[in-house]
Formats: C-alpha cells, structure tokens, sequence
C-alpha cells in the first residue's frame, strides 16, 4: 500500500508543488539526487571516480509537455556528454525517452535520440536508454532496434525489468544481439496482468535474467568494460540486494565469466559500502548520478523503494 501510494505521489502534480516548495525536503532529496547543476554532478563523478568507481550521468526529467521542451532536454543531454569528456571523468549517461518527447511524437524522439546518439558517438561515449512503465516498452525497444539497424549506432543499450513478465523474452532476443543491458528489478507500479505482484517472484525471475545474461556474453566471447570506463560489458546487474549480486557473481564465477565482462551498478547514495565491497573484490561498478531541478519524482520513487528510505526523509523534516 505505502509503495503504490507513494509511486502515485511521483506523478501527481499537486504533491510535486508542495513537497519541491519545502527546504527541508531538498535536504533529504540530496542524499539521492547529486545536485542541480551539471557542474556539481561532474564533481560527484569525479569522486567517484577516485575511488574507482565509474558513473553514468542522468540529468533528471521526463514526460515532457512540449516539442520545446523535448528540444531543451535534448541539448541538456549533449551538454552532459561534452562536459564529461571536458572534464576527462570515467562516466556515460542514461536518458528516458519521455524526456525527449516520446509521449508527444514517436518522430520527434527518434529525432532527438538520433541527435544524442550522434554527439556521443562524437565523444566517443555511450548511451543507456532507460526503461519506463510497462506502456512504454515496445516503444522504447523499436525505438532502440532503430537506432542499431537503421542508424547503425552501436553506442547504446537498454534497460530490461526483472519485474515484468515478458523480460525473460525480451532478454532472450536481445542478449543474442549483443545488446548491453541494464538488469533492474522495476519501480513502477504496474497492473497485475502484465507484472510479478511478489518480491520472492521478481528476485526470483532477476536471478534467471542474470543468468541468460551471462550465458550470452560467454557466447559472444565474453566482451568486457572498455579501458575508460564509459562502454559497458553485455551484464550490468543494477541491484542492492546482497543476494542478487552474490547469485551473480557465483554463477559468472562458476562459468568462468572474466570479472571485467560484468558489471554491477547501483544508485547514488544507497549501500556506499556495498559499493566499494564490490570494487574491492574486483568487480567494475557504475553508480547511476541523476542531477537537475527535476528530482521530485526520482526522489520519491527511491522512497518507494524501501521503507528505509520513508524513515530517513521523515527524520530529515525534523532534523534541526
């Protein structure tokens, strides 16, 4: 119940107005959000970064309501793409389409992807395309199917969520391509018909997709992070679950994946020590830095995420 209510809260546009109009409420938002400027991102990057940790910068939007808008974003993300390479840091981005107009126009997003795409590709940096809510999946993937044939850009992947039901299909055609994929468990609020209403189903199916994802990188010869950190390998396993990533790094071990082909990525600002754990066991780990003014879904998503998180942004309202 608390999960769904605060998973509705992301997307009203009332609770937005209020909770972005309290102080307080930045206070416990940074702990998950970067900042609101690009320059104080790239600063977090390069922190990481000294600790040999790699990032990939999301600058905070979505659902956009005009082609103007879309256009802004889209220069916004090109902005991030040249101050990482400015700055020299180890870092990609990820992008959602409907910050780039998808909801608007299927053409106009293509437009704008073909556009980020390009200017990456200038860099010499990759692309995550982030997935959304169960309606937009097809989408998103012709989208992404586009961009390989079509365009023949090979700096981008997707994400695929353990908590849907069709993931396990959607895995098994797109690993075969060589896809990198972003493994996550889902933090949406999706109908049962088309999602695993259960926690012990949804870890269930992630430690079944991380198999069929290692399977296909030892298959196509086991490809592994690129020696600046910006290309990742065909498994990234984005989860701060113990579990998840001990079933992961047990089955890759038992089938001889390198450590370097796999990877492990986690959110800014949950289980720091779990990240460097990994690190230190030799394993390549990407945090996912978001920044912008737009934090206040993002936020609130990480509070549905775990209880933990409520109790810590309720302790911060109080905090002197």
């Amino acid at each position: 119940m608390l999960r769904s209510t605060l998973i509705y809260l992301s997307k009203a546009e009332w609770a937005r107005r209020i909770v972005t109009t309290w102080s307080l409420s930045w206070r416990a938002a940074s702990r998950f959000v970067a900042g609101v400027t690009l320059e104080e991102a790239i600063k977090v990057v390069k922190i990481l970064n000294s600790n040999n940790i790699n990032a990939t910068l999301d600058h905070l939007g979505e659902h956009v309501t005009t082609d103007e808008e879309a256009r802004e974003a889209t220069k916004s993300i090109e902005s991030t793409l040249r101050a990482i390479d400015s700055a020299g840091v180890r870092s990609n981005v990820s992008i959602k389409l409907t910050q780039i107009g998808l909801a608007l126009s299927e053409q106009l997003c293509e437009e704008n992807l073909r556009q980020i795409l390009a200017t990456a590709r200038e860099y010499n940096n990759y692309v995550r395309i982030d997935m959304e809510d169960s309606p937009w999946v097809d989408t998103t993937l012709r989208l992404y199917r586009k961009m390989i044939d079509k365009y023949e850009f090979t700096n981008t992947g997707v994400v695929i969520q353990s908590y849907l039901f069709r993931s396990e299909d959607d895995i098994g055609t797109l690993s075969s391509e060589g896809t990198t994929i972003r493994l996550c468990k889902g933090a949406y609020n999706e109908p049962l018909e088309v999602a695993f209403p259960k926690k012990i189903d949804v870890d269930a199916n992630f430690d079944l997709l991380t198999k069929l994802l290692i399977d296909a990188a030892i298959s196509l010869d086991c490809p592994t992070l690129s020696g600046d950190g910006k290309f990742p390998p065909i498994p990234a396993i984005a989860s701060h679950d113990p579990e998840r990533l001990a079933y992961a790094k047990k089955y890759a071990d038992a089938a001889e994946l390198p450590k370097r082909a796999i990877e492990f990525q986690m959110l800014f600002g949950i289980r720091r020590g779990l990240q460097e754990e990994t690190v230190h066991e030799g394993y390549p780990v990407r945090v996912y830095v978001p920044y912008g003014t737009e934090w206040y879904p993002y936020f609130v998503r990480r509070l549905a995420e775990r209880p933990a998180n409520v109790w810590f942004f309720i302790s911060n309202l109080f905090r002197k």
